[in-house]
């Protein structure tokens, strides 16, 4: 792999502490959520960074593949849904996918949610390994 870019960040204190970025741009606190037996409260946890970050490199990855078919979208949002649960060899991750695109038709709109899903690198990462389920709202 060629690669162009890399992130750095670094947890302290597993998902009770905090997280931040070499470059000072993202520095959060972690909170357990009351679904996984915390407080929940005041922080973010792993799950929704994990669909903040897969949302918005779906979404451009839908763009990427709507400009190569010359389809004008208009304006696009993606909504990641991110669970986790225990299955037989401990936790896991699964994610729901909606696009929303209310200037094409649904059908259209499926089909670019399906190219973007072979493009992305966050779909590329989790092939195979997470249930990935796509959909338009």
């Amino acid at each position: 792999m060629n690669v162009l870019y890399t992130a750095v960040a670094t947890a302290t204190a597993g998902r009770d502490g905090k997280v931040s970025s070499d470059d000072g741009q993202l520095d959060l606190a972690l909170a357990v959520p009351k679904g996984l037996g915390g407080p929940g409260g005041a922080g973010t946890n792993p799950e929704q960074l994990f669909a903040a970050g897969y949302a918005a490199c779906f979404g451009s990855a839908l763009k990427l593949v709507a400009s190569q078919q010359k389809i004008v979208t208009g304006p696009v949002h993606i909504t990641a849904k991110v669970s986790i649960g225990k299955g037989d060899s401990g936790f896991g991750l699964a994610v729901e996918l909606e696009g929303k695109m209310p200037e094409i038709g649904k059908e259209q709109a499926l089909e670019l949610m399906h190219a973007a899903h072979g493009v992305c690198p966050y779909s590329n990462a989790t092939r195979g390994n997470v249930e990935v389920k796509l959909s338009v709202a």
